[in-house]
């Protein structure tokens, strides 16, 4: 009898609880985090023995050694994984079981496990991500100093152009001796962080430029080298959607819904989504509202509609929603989606080359 085992996984270990199909659970077992250790323990279980793990912050090591096991590992969403247990007691012991139940009565809140490849290349983008948050970061405590001494531009669009950093080079001497030093340290560290971003972006661009799915995502508006690979990569399988608006949902870009008594009523976006994905599609809908070819179409037009009353927070995730003259693949992001996903799939069932899609 094949037993479903729960896994609560720590920082420095893990503590396994297996249950059988009656639903008896066995005494749990704690496993220090060391491969060798974890390894041992694995191959002690019966092959493709179904492991639940919830989505942690250390969990990739962990998957890739129960596949190499042979065993199928199952990863939990950590928070409606904690709702279906109903415990009022928490410990590691309870939770493991908790996993293990909820994966034999089939009710464990599944997230998909991307290859590993996959997960490596992220890290390529997520990276840019962190050091343009940096450089804006740095960029706003400049601002910032400027303005505390009433030293701010007029007249300067970009403090950071030339005529903006020839600026500040003027009124360091106006500014106290500490706070000079500290925004001229900064401007060395955006200089710095530039040179990297541009590295970055350069072996993004050599090493994942030539996908056809790329330069599919190159043809919708808005989207150009960053956020194309970002939608690629940040999407995955593709498969994994039935419908547009599964994924629509996944990138955070639908309202909630909360009706009761015949009242109907949309909130917020929801936010445990998939963050970047959510991200490159809104940029792209910026994007697209300022470009002069969809400036005067739908995109433009739901956008001046809706931001007056609405903000332009909503009116953007509207149309990074909508972006019905996305004309290329139909009247809708569904049809869109829908189109980019056949292409993909037909290209994987019949075995088309890959250069036939790069049109």
């Amino acid at each position: 009898m094949q037993p479903y085992l729960g896994c609560d996984a720590h920082k420095h270990y893990s503590v396994f609880v297996a249950v059988d199909e009656r639903g008896k659970a066995t005494q749990p077992v704690r496993i220090e985090h060391n491969v060798a250790a974890y390894q041992r323990y694995l191959d002690t279980l019966p092959n493709g023995t179904e492991i639940a793990i919830e989505s942690t912050g250390n969990w990739y090591w962990i998957v890739d050694l129960m596949e190499q096991a042979g065993h199928r590992p199952h990863l939990a969403n950590p928070s409606e994984a904690k709702k279906r247990m109903g415990k009022t007691h928490k410990t590691d012991a309870l939770d493991a079981k908790g996993l293990a139940i909820l994966l034999r009565n089939g009710t464990l809140p599944e997230s998909w496990i991307p290859p590993g490849e996959l997960r490596d290349q992220r890290e390529l983008l997520r990276t840019r991500m962190a050091l343009r948050d940096l450089r804006t970061s740095l960029k706003h405590r400049i601002h910032s100093a400027i303005d505390r001494y009433g030293l701010h531009a007029t007249g300067i669009s970009d403090l950071f152009g030339v005529k903006g950093r020839a600026y500040i080079t003027e009124i360091l001497p106006d500014l106290p001796k500490e706070t000079a030093r500290m925004v001229a340290l900064e401007l060395d560290s955006i200089d710095h962080l530039n040179v990297k971003l541009m590295v970055l972006e350069q072996h993004i661009d050599h090493t994942l430029a030539s996908s056809p799915e790329i330069q599919l995502l190159h043809t919708l508006p808005g989207v150009g080298k960053i956020l194309a690979p970002v939608l690629w990569l940040e999407i995955g399988d593709i498969e994994r959607f039935p419908r547009a608006e599964n994924l629509a949902s996944y990138a955070g870009l639908v309202p909630r819904v909360i009706s009761s008594g015949g009242h109907i009523r949309h909130g917020g976006t929801c936010r445990n989504v998939n963050r970047y994905l959510k991200w490159a599609f809104v940029e792209a809908a910026t994007c697209a509202t300022h470009l002069r070819a969809y400036r005067e179409g739908h995109i433009g037009l739901l956008y001046r509609r809706l931001a007056p009353g609405k903000g332009h927070g909503r009116a953007i995730v509207a149309v990074a929603r909508h972006c019905d003259t996305w004309k290329h693949f139909g009247s809708s992001l569904g049809s869109l989606l829908d189109q980019f996903f056949f292409r993909l799939i037909h290209r994987s069932t019949t075995g088309i080359p890959r250069k036939s899609f790069c049109s």
